[in-house]
Order: structure tokens, then sequence, then C-alpha cells
């Protein structure tokens, strides 16, 4: 699957081409989409939604409810669907990074355009990639299939952002669903600001649905029914806090429903019946090969997603695999897999708890109450965990447990599974040459006059088993990990060193004391990331001479002009995790540059600004 062949660039598509020209009709196809929003619908047997419209929709169409975003955050999900690639293989999984593709490769709008289809996006586009070329043929407000040529076959999107998290917290409101009536999921506290905002949410989702209702209306005055295939799904889960940017089935789960008219039925997989469900496992790499294989294509051999639908359909998936890499100014690493029953969690940095604050984040008031909630002691375990650090591994019965809060992976009874889900992540990361083991100033270094995704498929630039190791070793939290852990600290590529350090800060102020001899020489490395990881092991539970050094090392790593942004992030995270043991003059803090011209404007996109308010407040 992840072979680059002339065939998957170019005969491939010449393939596709040749097998679209034979059709008699090819069908149109039309995504209503929307932000932030999970399984939801009325019709996904949510009793308390109300979605008249888009219930119609499902009445005619398929629900494929075990459907899932790759990424619990807008960019990375959105990437992931225009690529049909994993963000964590093309280096695109942190918020707004923009990375390039390998000369060749398109998104997949623009193999529909080469086949003679109009494609038109209304209007959100927010890709994590540098876009190779024309997307679309109108991508703005005014994009709509109207704009075709007389009988040219279309592709046309329309996106609404009234679900999106920025909307759940506008007020004033007048509220349509009642808030005493919310089901309040066993991760939150039961709070009028909880209510409020979980009950805004329907009312929001009840808006788009009219938005949607709209739309398909319009399809209908145009006699395109029958000769139009629709989907429907939002980006990821919704924009409450421990769904949105957290890769829980609560952050990754949507559903998409997809109606084939009859004239195309032929199309439709093979499970297909109006107004059913499907358990099938559904990614969003998979929905570019989909549209392609609808649309006679077949899909290049680059793509990493499964077409579900079309002349080109493949076998049912046994996992489904998501990510979150750095939201915004945090920095975290965390990978997921689930299967029908069980989602698995890999905390690769299980000493940061789940709940940095993320200023974004922290806007909406469920967020805030739950804090002060924490703070005042008044939260229970399952409402507790939020804000405290993670253990390496999670496991979750969804059957039995919908809201993910009873942690199976010591369950004796539960080890075969873990088992599995485990291999199956490690296989996964290992077969789409995962490139999130490195620190992102690291991925752009390595990458550059390349691309991340070429740069991960060359072992010497990327020795992905020895770096994937060191961050199994460091991770695990295992006591007898440390003799790997020690010999990884001498070793030759910088990463696995950061991971050594990191596995030693993760372990806490006794093996970090215990270690205090290699830390220091690790202060000195060539790496700005293993001085950052020893600085903020030194500053934390070192000598209070190791404290004043390492805040001298992260001081001079903090200028994003310097060092640019990602180092930044990075050094900034570390210096907020010294205080208030040792603090840095306040004028030197926000004397820092805010951004790095040289760097691209969306990695600039306010990160270093927040991290450099974010230690200001707390001095």
């Amino acid at each position: 699957m992840e072979k680059l062949t002339r065939r998957g660039f170019a005969g491939t598509l010449g393939a596709g081409l040749l097998a679209g020209s034979s059709q008699a009709a090819r069908p149109n196809i039309l995504w209503i989409t929307c932000e932030d929003m999970g399984p939801h619908l009325h019709a996904c047997g949510d009793s308390y939604s109300v979605t008249p419209n888009l219930d119609a929709l499902a009445r005619r169409g398929l629900m494929y409810m075990n459907a899932w975003s790759n990424a619990p955050v807008c960019a990375p999900a959105r990437t992931a669907i225009i690529s049909g690639m994993y963000p964590s293989s093309t280096g695109s999984e942190h918020m707004r990074s923009m990375v390039s593709l390998p000369a060749g490769m398109k998104l997949f709008p623009q193999y529909l355009r080469e086949a003679g289809y109009y494609c038109s996006n209304n209007s959100k586009e927010d890709y994590n990639l540098e876009k190779p070329g024309t997307v679309w043929d109108e991508s703005s407000t005014k994009a709509h299939w109207r704009n075709r040529a007389p009988g040219q076959p279309f592709f046309a999107v329309f996106n609404f952002t009234t679900t999106h998290e920025s909307q759940i917290r506008t007020r004033p409101h007048t509220f349509f669903h009642d808030p005493a009536k919310v089901r309040v999921p066993a991760y939150h506290p039961d709070t009028p600001e909880v209510r409020l905002d979980w009950a805004q949410y329907y009312d929001n989702i009840t808006t788009m649905d009219k938005q949607a209702g709209r739309v398909l209306e319009e399809l209908r005055q145009d006699g395109l029914v029958e000769d139009t295939i629709v989907f429907f799904f939002g980006d990821h889960g919704s924009g409450m806090p421990r769904s949105k940017r957290f890769p829980y089935n609560s952050g990754l789960n949507v559903s998409i429903i997809a109606s084939i008219p009859k004239k195309f039925r032929s199309l439709a997989p093979p499970e297909y019946k109006e107004g059913a469900k499907t358990d099938r496992l559904v990614e969003f790499v998979d929905l570019a090969p989909t549209m392609l294989s609808l649309a006679g294509l077949r899909p290049p051999d680059h793509l990493q997603g499964r077409a579900f639908m079309g002349p080109y359909q493949q076998p049912e998936r046994q996992f489904a695999h998501g990510l979150r890499g750095r939201m915004d100014e945090r920095i975290d690493l965390i990978r997921t897999v689930r299967d029908k029953r069980y989602v698995y969690l890999r905390n690769y940095m299980p000493h940061k708890i789940y709940g940095q604050h993320i200023a974004y984040m922290f806007v909406t008031p469920t967020t805030r109450i739950w804090k002060e909630l924490y703070d005042q002691g008044k939260l229970n375990e399952a409402q507790r965990r939020f804000w405290e650090p993670k253990p390496p591994e999670e496991l979750y019965d969804l059957s039995r447990d919908p809201d993910e809060i009873h942690n199976l992976a010591t369950s004796p009874a539960h080890q075969d599974v873990l088992k599995r889900l485990r291999k199956a992540q490690q296989d996964h990361a290992k077969e789409i040459r995962d490139v999130g083991f490195l620190p992102e100033a690291e991925l752009h270094s390595r990458s550059k006059g390349s691309t991340p995704y070429e740069m991960g498929r060359d072992p010497k630039k990327y020795p992905l088993e020895r770096i994937m190791a060191a961050a199994e070793a460091a991770s695990s939290l295992k006591p007898d990990a440390m003799p790997e852990l020690l010999k990884a600290l001498n070793d030759s590529d910088s990463v696995v060193r950061y991971w050594a350090v990191m596995g030693i800060l993760m372990r806490g102020e006794e093996t970090v004391k215990k270690q205090a001899p290699a830390l220091r020489k690790a202060l000195s490395d060539v790496a700005p990331c293993v001085r950052i990881a020893a600085a903020e092991a030194l500053g934390r539970y070192g000598t209070d001479e190791d404290a004043r050094k390492s805040l001298a090392a992260l001081m001079e790593l903090a200028p994003a002009d310097k060092n640019g942004p990602f180092v930044s992030i990075l050094a900034l995270n570390a210096i907020e995790a010294l205080l208030p043991r040792i603090k840095p003059p306040k004028e030197a803090i926000a004397a820092l540059p805010k951004s790095d011209p040289a760097s691209h404007p969306r990695a600039n996109e306010e990160y270093v600004s927040r991290m450099i308010e974010a230690v200001l407040e707390k001095l």
C-alpha cells in the first residue's frame, strides 16, 4: 500500500480515467459536512437530538456508525480526508504546521478534476498540507455545483461551521433544547455550565440540520436527486472538552450517511440497504479512494485508505486508527486504535496531563468550571482523571462503557485484547512509517530538501525502529527499561537520545536525581530537543545549580526568530514546567519574539505568543 510506483502516480490514474470514460454516466457526488460533531443525529439513536432533514437523508441511505476521523481536531482531520493519507505518515498531524507532499502526489479533488468533474468547496479548507497546484474549480462562499458547465458531473462540498466549538459558547443564546434533559457524560461534572454547553451544542446541530435541508432542497429543485450520491458527516467528535482534541472514541467517532440513488446502486457496498445502519469500520483516509472509485477511477497506489464503495472497493478493515500530536501550543503524542468493540490508547507522554492548558479550549465554560472543581477537590474519580497524568496504556470496552471511563489495560481478563490492539497500533506505525515520534523541529530539519513522507521512508534519516523502541521504553514507565534508556543516551541519533532523556524525566524526581550526571551531559547536546528535555528534568528535580543552568539553556532556545517556532514552543512549555521553582525575569519573557519571519505564516499562528502569555500569567 505504501510503495511509490510510477503506476501509482501515472499508470494507475490513466487506467482509472479509462474506466471512467467507459461509463455511460457518472454520478454527481455531494458532501454536506459540519464541524465538531459526533454521532449525535436523531437518526443515530440520540433521542435528545432534533434533526429532521438529515434523518430523512438517513432513511434513504446507509449510516456508518463506526466511522472514525483520524484526528480529533479540524486541520489534521481534514488533511486525512483531502489526501487519503494518514497525517502521521505525511508529517501533517500537528496543528497548522504546513508540510508538502512528494512531487506527483495530488489531493483527491485534483484527480476528479482531471477526469472531468467540476469540484467546488463551500468553503473551509484548513489543510496542514501545501496544495500541490489547483485543487478546486472554486473554493469560496459562492462555490456551488450550479457554476459547472452544462451536463458536467460534479463533486460539491458544503461545510457548515454552525456546530463548531466556538459556537457552543456564543452567548447570549435562546435555548431550544432543555438543559435539564441533557445526558451529561460520566467524565464531565453535572453543573449548570456543563448542561448549558451541551444543550447549546444540540441547538447548533438543529440549526445545522436546517442548513443541510436547504442544500438538499436545492438538489431537488435542480432535478439532480436521482443523479447524485450524497454524503453527510462531521469532521470529528463534539467540540466539548475531552471529545475535541482527544483521540478517544468520543473525539473520533462520527456518523457518515451515504445515500445512493437506485440509478447507481451497482456502486453500493454489499451491506447497503436504505434506512439501515452498518458497524463497518471506516476511516477518513478511506474517503478519498472511495470518491475516486465512485467516479470510476482506480485509486493511486500511494493512497493509504481503502475504498468502501464503487468498483474498486476493498475488503472491510479490521482496525481504525487515530492520533494526537501538538494541539495548538501544547505538546503531546498519543496513538489510538479500535476494532468494533474495544478502543486502545497508547500515551507516549504519560507525564503530561490530559487537560493541558490550551487557551482556545479554556474559553468554553465547561472547561473552566471542570478545572475549578478539580482544584477544589470536588470531582469523583472519573471526572478527576482529565486533570491528572496519563497511564501509558488505556483500553475501553465501548459496548459496556461508551463514556470510556473504566480503563481495562491492567485487567487480567483483557490481556489478550490489550496485546492484540497494542500490536495493531505498533504494526500500523511501522507500516505507514509514522513520523510523529520525531519532535516537530526535527521533523522539519530532517525533511529539508525533501518531504516528511519521503524522509520517513529513508532509514538513514529516520531509523524508525530504533526511535520507536526508545519511545516505547521511555513511556512504558517500567523500571526494567532503564538499562535500555541509559544505553540510548549515547545513541548516534538525536531523537533516540531525546526519548532516553524523556524516559528519565517521565519517571520523576528519584530517577532524575540518580541520573543527574548523564542529564548534565545531555544539557550540552547538539540537538535542541535533547537539551530541552534535559533542562526540564534537571530544572524540575535537580539541584538549585541544575535549575539555574537549565533555565539559562531554555531561555537561549526560546526566541522563535533564532530557533524557529517549534523549538520555541517546546522550550516555552519546559520553562512553564519549571515554575514556580525557578522563575525567569518577567521582562525577559515579555520581550521574546512571538514569531519566526522565516517560517510559514500558519506555523506562527499565535502558538508561540500563547505560550509566552501562559508563562507570564504564572510569573
